[in-house]
């Protein structure tokens, strides 16, 4: 049974369906053009001008050069490797704010680093963030869209301050969660490094993309046989890595009308829960997010009870991150925003994408508000 038959799916912030050109991309690298791009002979190198193409079109959508992508695992990999590497080879501090990735969040932590305060809907405080820069330090990161609640950050003020008041700091945004919904050339300008990961915008797990400015000096955290410049060794995924190229490509050309479209079923879907379930708060005022965030808090249920019922009437959703899915903890995203603990145990994400269509939206809602009333219901009766 496939998934439209059965599911309503609104954990596209999790993962994204595969696009069928990125699959179809793919079939060819998995069969008869199976070969090593590492290699010497014709074989190896019709694997190699493969990659060399995709670089080729995943620098375009970004607006970098080709020289400029770097390959990985995910968009794990490519922060870890950015914060990590760049610490390593300039020395000094790193910086992020509370509301980060834990990809980027552990990784500040671990390097000793400073975590600052954010706003209500979870982006940077620049008042803070300009108190927490000097001349040691050596990265800033700070993410495009966050991936729980889905507020986009103005990179550009960030920008300016980050040049100003910690000048040979490389500034490195994750925008694993943008590449759907914003144009990330525009991103670009002002960052030295990016992170993006295949499975957010329909290409395959396993595959990440590093952007990192000509110039900026990274220690790879991957060492071996040199491949990728010398930045990140391994033998490529090449089918990955054409998939990848394919998607983003895809969604580049599409991201307009699909932004459009995807908003209104989420103003749909947002406005069906509110008058519906009563006792909701929208966490994040739309205008502040991307199109495909519809992140709520619900009063008097819980999360974990929550989804339990709606998983079993076939409608997937999370709490959080699907990095942290089964804690019992709030976020750290909504602690960060100063969201109370009795209504961050209500937090509700769900994140559409390219395969939704209003009958999800409607089917979602009439589940949603039948579970919320089941459990408040509950809640009475114990009492």
């Amino acid at each position: 049974m496939s998934v439209s038959e059965r599911l309503v799916y609104l954990d596209h912030a999790a993962t994204t369906p595969m696009r069928a050109s990125a699959v179809e991309a793919m079939l060819p690298f998995l069969t008869d053009r199976f070969a090593n791009p590492s290699g010497a002979h014709r074989f190896a190198r019709d694997a190699r001008r493969a990659v060399d193409e995709a670089r080729d079109r995943v620098a375009v959508v970004i607006g970098c050069q080709p020289g400029e992508v770097v390959f990985t695992s995910g968009g794990t990999e490519s922060d870890n490797t950015t914060i990590v590497g760049a610490a390593t080879t300039r020395g000094g501090r790193v910086v992020c704010p509370a509301t980060e990735h834990h990809a980027v969040l552990h990784s500040v932590e671990r390097l000793g680093g400073t975590v600052v305060d954010v706003d209500a809907a979870g982006r940077v405080d620049l008042d803070r963030l300009a108190t927490a820069l000097d001349d040691d330090v050596a990265v800033v990161s700070v993410m495009a869209v966050n991936n729980e609640v889905g507020s986009v950050t103005e990179l550009g003020p960030v920008s300016e301050l980050v040049r100003e008041r910690a000048p040979r700091a490389v500034l490195h945004t994750d925008a694993v969660q943008a590449a759907s919904w914003v144009d990330v050339r525009e991103l670009w300008p002002h960052v030295d490094a990016m992170a993006l990961s295949a499975h957010k915008f329909g290409g395959p797990k396993g595959v990440g993309i590093m952007a990192v400015r000509a110039g900026v000096d990274v220690r790879p955290l991957i060492v071996g046989g040199g491949q990728e410049r010398d930045r990140r060794s391994g033998t490529h995924n090449v089918a990955g890595i054409v998939a990848t190229a394919v998607a983003l490509d895809d969604t580049d050309a599409e991201r307009d009308a699909e932004r459009d479209r995807v908003a209104a079923l989420r103003d749909r879907l947002v406005d069906g829960i509110v008058h519906g379930a009563g006792d909701v708060r929208e966490t994040v005022d739309r205008s502040d997010k991307v199109a495909a965030s519809a992140h709520v808090l619900i009063g008097g249920v819980e999360s974990e009870a929550l989804l339990y019922l709606l998983d079993e009437a076939d409608v997937c959703a999370s709490a959080a991150s699907a990095c942290a899915s089964g804690a019992m903890e709030p976020s750290h995203v909504l602690a960060a925003m100063g969201v109370e603990r009795s209504w961050a145990m209500g937090a509700l994400r769900l994140t559409l994408g390219r395969t939704t269509v209003e009958a999800d939206v409607d089917r979602a809602v009439d589940v949603l508000v039948d579970a919320v009333s089941t459990l408040r219901r509950r809640t009475k009766v114990s009492l």
